[in-house]
């Protein structure tokens, strides 16, 4: 009895055995991976916290907020959670000028009060 299988080299004519079915197909699609924006939210929120705790940055408590929301829906609403993500580090860039400018303010109102 011979080999129902096609050997390399085999003379022509002689075929392949069917083939059964018609395979595994197309890998399901997979959700795009939103690392860097899982990422920006967590930076965001940390920073947000650490501006909160070390300069009594009240703004930063909405900014923090706003990075924690954005941070919940960066699986289920990436678009979402980027516009939550844009208001988290603008609120903390508005917090962080507020803070610069209390010091630079309380610096300059020191120094007339010494000259004055």
């Amino acid at each position: 009895m011979s080999d129902p299988y096609q050997p390399y080299g085999a003379p022509y004519g002689e075929q392949p055995p069917p083939g059964y079915g018609y395979g595994p197909g197309y890998p399901p699609p997979h959700q795009p991976r939103n690392d860097g924006l899982r990422t920006s939210a967590i930076v965001a929120l940390v920073l947000n916290l650490i501006a909160i705790v070390t300069c009594c940055n009240f703004v930063a408590i909405a900014g923090a907020i706003m990075a924690g929301l954005g941070l919940g829906k960066v699986d289920t609403e990436p678009e979402n959670a980027r516009s939550k993500l844009v208001w988290a580090w603008v609120l903390f860039g508005a917090g962080f000028l507020v803070t610069i400018g209390g010091f630079l303010f309380l610096g300059f109102a020191g120094y007339l009060d010494d000259n004055g």
